[in-house]
């Protein structure tokens, strides 16, 4: 025989009777991937050797299996003695388990303490497949799989409960579907919890081409609490523009309030929390830009949101946003997203691909729209001035300077022309998606030519 997936080999120090220490993880790599046998008195090139006692050796890991391992692995393993070349050997004959993944109990569901078998080795899992190996033994969802952390604390849920004048305690949690059969914490209690491992990425950018980093931020914790902490970081950035008409004045923010809460809502509860990767929001000049793990649930598709349909990926953590009134139905976020943009040039953009989720809004207040649209002007559309100078005459002014120096640079365009940091960006970038300049990098700096 020699080692392999199914077979292993531990040779006993006679002078000490004590089992290899690496005894547990491979009973547990057995058990998590298809089964085995792990022969003691046999060395690593397959020599027999035997053990001088085969009934302490079977004591000592009847008593390694109950003491170390979590779930209970011993329905699964028969332990008996086996004669060989005339020695006596222990074989433990490991099935595979029915409530996978079994791990060392001082280690816990972490990589450190769950591992597989590879070729005629063990190795850990890392936690994506730890999660897999739950939701595929139990058949359950994300939501309703045991969670790899059960030392769990919800301050952060019994302040959102408590400001709404409701309860929590056990009966809640249980009501809110927080405990699984076996009464200990699942998934949904990890993501409403403080020691919740996901998080979301705010990255705030210079101008509109995310080469220049202004600030970045990780929030954690709870999910209410990063939906919090989130939206007051995005209101804080989402200007006012106000306008005159007469004596009448018109306040308007660069984006719809209603539009930032339904896109971070969407980044909540429709992503897929079995990756590890963090939600990631781009803030810049002109836009903002969500992205969320999972894409589109199976069998749905964007036409179909479009229509007001609705799948929920996560429908337990969907229904305690609901209870909390932090959503008021179901398959209206889209809807809300685009009613607050009518009238404006700059719809809202959806994209779906395998894996991943991108809602676009755009900044209103932006004197350019034409540029957010994603097309140059193909009909006559009323003129606007920029400093009192039209749109055409800047851009006319800003070719014969191009010609005059030979280059330019956005610094170029601000002073010449008096014109904001934003607007000399976009002018300049639509000169270049019309093919009238082209725009040389010089490390974090560009210039443009004709």
């Amino acid at each position: 025989m020699i080692e392999s997936v199914n077979v292993e080999f531990k040779e006993l120090d006679r002078d000490n009777r004590e089992l290899p220490s690496s005894t547990a993880k491979e009973l547990i790599a057995f058990a998590n991937t298809e089964g085995g046998n792990l022969y003691f008195g046999i060395a690593y090139d397959g020599s027999v050797i035997g053990v001088d006692n085969p009934d302490d050796v079977m004591g000592r890991l009847t008593n390694l299996i109950h003491d170390s391992i979590l779930p209970d692995l011993m329905p699964f393993i028969q332990i008996r003695p086996l004669k060989m070349e005339g020695k006596t050997v222990v074989k433990a004959t490991v099935s595979i388990g029915t409530e996978r993944p079994y791990y060392l109990k001082k280690e816990g569901l972490r990589p450190s303490g769950v591992y597989v078998r590879r070729g005629s080795a063990c190795f850990p899992l890392n936690e994506v497949g730890i999660r897999e190996m739950i939701m595929e033994t139990s058949g359950k969802s994300y939501e309703e799989s045991r969670s790899q952390i059960q030392n769990l604390t919800f301050n952060s849920l019994r302040n959102e409960m408590k400001s709404r004048s409701m309860n929590f305690g056990q009966a809640q949690m249980r009501t809110l579907k927080m405990l699984g059969d076996d009464n200990l914490f699942n998934n949904l209690a990890l993501l409403l919890s403080d020691q919740c491992p996901h998080t979301i990425k705010v990255a705030v950018f210079q101008g509109n081409d995310g080469s220049i980093f202004r600030a970045r931020r990780e929030f954690s914790g709870s999910v209410l609490k990063q939906l919090k902490e989130v939206y007051e970081y995005i209101d804080g950035r989402n200007e006012i523009k106000a306008t005159f008409t007469g004596l009448l004045r018109t306040d308007q923010r660069d984006y719809p309030e209603v539009a930032v809460r339904e896109a971070l809502l969407n980044c909540i509860i429709h992503r897929d929390y079995l990756p590890s990767g963090s939600t990631i929001i781009n803030i810049y000049n002109d836009h903002i830009e969500f992205l969320t793990l999972g894409g589109l649930v199976s069998g749905l598709t964007l036409d179909a949101v479009f229509l007001g349909m609705s799948d929920w990926r996560n429908p337990n953590l969907a229904s305690v946003f609901l209870r909390l009134g932090l959503v008021e139905g179901f398959g209206t976020g889209v809807r809300k997203i685009l009613d607050s943009y009518k009238g404006f040039s700059c719809s809202p953009k959806f994209q779906a691909v395998g894996g991943a989720f991108k809602v676009t809004l755009f900044n209103r207040n932006e004197t350019i729209d034409d540029y957010y649209s994603g097309n140059l002007i193909s009909e006559p559309r009323p003129q606007y001035a920029v400093n009192n100078v039209p749109r055409d005459e800047l851009a006319d002014s800003i070719l014969r300077l191009a010609k005059e120096q030979g280059t330019i640079t956005r610094k170029d365009v601000q002073d010449k022309f008096n014109v904001g940091s934003t607007k000399a960006f976009l002018c300049l970038k639509i000169l270049c998606d019309s093919g009238k300049l082209r725009q040389q990098k010089m490390g974090k700096q560009s210039r443009y030519l004709i």
